[in-house]
């Protein structure tokens, strides 16, 4: 009885193969146009203490020795000086190495580009950058892609096949998902990495309030919300009548930008949608970074690094 399965034939192989070949080809092809393009930027952005704008780096036990005067109290060993009958006190060594998350919303919302841009691809472009700056200062990086579900979690490790790997997926990633849950990113973020880390948070954040478990984050880790923008979620033209189409749930809406009122209302609910972002993240803590699509990202990004080596007194 012959079987079901037949081999395609080689013509059909060969096609596959050369359509594989050239896929792979194309991404690589991506990746190390992105991998030049980013490398002066890594070194304008992130050049000088690059650790030293990080906040709550751990602590390393190495040693135990004698306790002097004016040592704190807390670093007593007390099972060491119960043995010794001498008070001792626990050695400790700055954490060097940083654990990096990039957490990057690839919900359908990110299609949007009124400029050459989509929001995703800048969201993306940006998520490359901040995995080269790992790359470069021998940190781990993982990844946490989300919708309205977790779509790929990539845990941190060091090393370059693991950094392009990420890169890889930030570009290539085909979400299941349309929409934009944060708050379930952010459960999934403080259940599975339990060690501080510093996150950096990518999204245009149109999306229900995920402040209860922003608030577990911003305690847990040294938290960074990067937002994507296009100027034209921001404020309407003055084009007449057209259709507004929600990229995530497929509704549209007709509308009259003509109407000056029309494009008062929208600006108005644009503007308290952000005040409202920002007065949450500000609560938490919570440093942000405003990109908008079409325009460089590198001196905000500088500016903020700037802002925080001031505001902590590095040097």
């Amino acid at each position: 009885m012959p079987s079901r399965l037949s081999t395609p034939p080689a013509s059909a192989r060969s096609a596959r193969d050369d359509e594989r070949a050239e896929k792979t080809s194309e991404i690589l092809k991506k990746i190390r146009t992105l991998e030049i393009k980013t490398r002066g930027l890594v070194e304008a952005a992130f050049a000088g203490n690059y650790h030293s704008v990080f906040k709550g780096r751990g602590m390393n036990f190495e040693d135990v020795r004698e306790y002097q005067p004016g040592d704190e109290i807390r670093t007593i060993d007390w099972n060491v000086t119960a043995r010794l009958g001498t008070a001792f006190v626990k050695k400790f060594t700055e954490e060097r190495e940083l654990t990096v998350m990039l957490v990057v919303d690839v919900s359908a919302s990110g299609n949007f580009g009124s400029t050459t841009q989509s929001k995703r691809e800048l969201a993306a472009e940006v998520a490359c950058l901040l995995a080269f700056s790992a790359i470069r200062n021998n940190d781990k990086v993982g990844l946490l892609l989300f919708t309205d579900r977790v779509e790929l979690f990539i845990p941190p490790k060091k090393g370059r096949s693991h950094t392009l790997r990420i890169i890889r997926e930030i570009l290539f990633f085909e979400p299941q998902g349309r929409g934009t849950e944060p708050g379930l990113a952010l459960d999934y973020l403080n259940k599975i990495v339990t060690r501080r880390a510093v996150v950096f948070f990518i999204s245009d954040f149109q999306a229900p309030d995920f402040s209860r478990a922003l608030a577990v984050s911003g305690r847990r880790h040294d938290f960074i919300a990067i937002q994507i923008q296009d100027e034209r979620e921001r404020s309407l033209p003055n084009v007449g009548i057209i259709t507004l189409e929600d990229a995530e749930t497929g509704e549209q809406i007709e509308i009259n930008t003509a109407d000056r009122k029309t494009r008062t209302v929208f600006t108005d609910l644009v503007t308290g949608f952000e005040t409202e972002l920002s007065r949450t993240l500000r609560r938490n803590n919570v440093d942000t970074i405003t990109l908008q699509t079409g325009r460089d990202y590198l001196p905000p990004l500088r500016s903020f690094f700037k802002q925080r080596e001031r505001r902590l007194g590095v040097r």
